[in-house]
């Protein structure tokens, strides 16, 4: 290989190390985007923006912005900015570069869970004329929005276009609604009983359904957990501890899988108090998240509602705190055994002499695509590999610093020879 070539790999691996994305910080540039940019981060779209990879987001300026959300609740505004969010990367290029000009892509609302058939994706197709059309992917659905420039873009990360109008699938209108949805129900059907009966029977119930209103995500343990081996006997608990550890299931704010696999801080939950942390952190490893308490940890199984401000997601294990299971008494020692008297001392018996024989021997150790379409208006993008956060920075640093190490040598060889 030559140096070139070598120096040509390595720099692509930096840029790769070295590429992420913050969509807060990005639209934070372009006043023109401010109110789309405060919905992304009312809903939390904003944190499973950023935890996620090859993506286009089809940003509305402050007015199509204003008309999309109306009087709306923000339940449903999270519904239809999931639409306004592609998982593949469109820049200006491929946009005219779509096989047999018109596909038909998958939406980050497709991935809730929520959308029946392909409600959850968008038609994009290359009109005549060199215009890019976007529209709703039920058949008969209308092109209502076009491409009209380019605002950011990071290959292959992240890809920012203004679209002149916001994807309207009226079907998404009916999206249920946190506020009115019956919490006992919904973990009943999700097979948490045992947890809901818990909640009814100590009268957390009411604390959790009064919270609902400013945010509240539960994390329910299904019905297997409480029959998994090595479980504390909750029926030894006192009335109040019990009621803790309920409350410890339960996080005070709206809290999406999005913002759990970005959180870095303790989480603080309901049953957080000035005596007691009652904190939680998470693990994540791809789009799997794990709750960690200090005593254990739970896998985030399912999403049984994600309704903004309320989310319900189900957990493989009964979360416990170390405030009540962290210092759990020993187990009683075992009893001495009973040893039989001691016999009498034998002579002692001859040395053997060492073998003569000798001892066993040791064993051997593409392109960059650029611009925007011929007829549209001219891009107004710039394309950037620096890092938009502290953490992406740092995991950039360690990365670059590695590459950095491990080429260097090499480039040196080549370019020496």
């Amino acid at each position: 290989m030559g140096s070139v070539q070598l120096v040509a790999i390595t720099l692509a691996l930096l840029a790769t190390a070295i590429a992420a994305h913050n969509i807060t910080e990005i639209l934070n540039e372009f006043p023109e985007y401010s109110l789309f940019n405060s919905y992304l981060s009312q809903t939390k779209l904003a944190d499973e923006i950023n935890s996620r990879q090859t993506l286009t987001v089809l940003a509305l300026d402050n007015g199509a912005m204003s008309a999309l959300a109306g009087k709306k609740p923000l339940s449903v505004i999270k519904n239809e900015l999931e639409i306004h969010v592609v998982l593949d990367y469109f820049d200006p290029k491929k946009l005219h570069q779509i096989p047999d000009g018109s596909t038909l892509s998958t939406t980050l609302y497709q991935t809730t869970g929520n959308a029946p058939g392909n409600i959850g994706f968008v038609n994009i197709t290359d009109l005549q004329g060199g215009k890019v059309g976007f529209g709703a992917a039920a058949p008969g659905s209308k092109l209502d929005s076009s491409y009209t420039k380019a605002v950011k873009q990071i290959p292959y990360n992240i890809s920012v276009i203004q679209i002149s109008a916001p994807i309207i699938v009226p079907e998404i209108a009916n999206a249920p609604s946190g506020s009115d949805s019956n919490v006992t129900a919904l973990l009943e059907k999700a097979g948490c009983k045992t947890f809901a009966s818990l909640l009814v029977s100590s009268g957390v119930i009411k604390t959790y359904q009064s919270a609902v209103e400013k945010g509240l995500t539960i994390f329910a343990p299904n019905d297997e957990a409480f029959k998994a081996d090595g479980v504390p006997d909750l029926t030894k608990l006192t009335n109040a501890d019990l009621v803790s550890l309920l409350l410890y299931h339960a996080v005070p704010s709206y809290t999406p899988i999005g913002s759990l696999k970005t959180s870095k801080d303790p989480i603080s939950t309901l049953a957080t108090n000035g005596a007691a942390e009652y904190a939680l952190t998470t693990r994540t490893a791809g789009d799997s998240v794990t709750l960690v308490t200090g005593v254990d940890s739970s896998r985030v199984a399912s999403t049984v509602l994600d309704a903004t401000p309320f989310a319900i997601f189900t957990v493989d294990s009964i979360l416990l705190p170390s405030e009540l299971f962290g210092n759990s008494p020993s187990p009683a020692p075992a009893p001495e055994p009973v040893t039989a008297p001691s016999p009498a001392p034998l002579a002692p018996a001859p040395v053997e002499a060492p073998s003569p024989l000798a001892a066993s021997p040791p064993a051997p150790t593409t392109e960059t695509p650029e611009g925007s379409p011929a007829d549209a208006p001219e891009a107004q993008s710039e394309n950037s590999t620096s890092p938009n956060s502290a953490v992406a920075k740092a995991k950039a640093s360690a990365l670059l610093a590695v590459l950095v190490t491990v080429s260097a040598p090499v480039i040196s060889f080549y370019l020496l020879s």
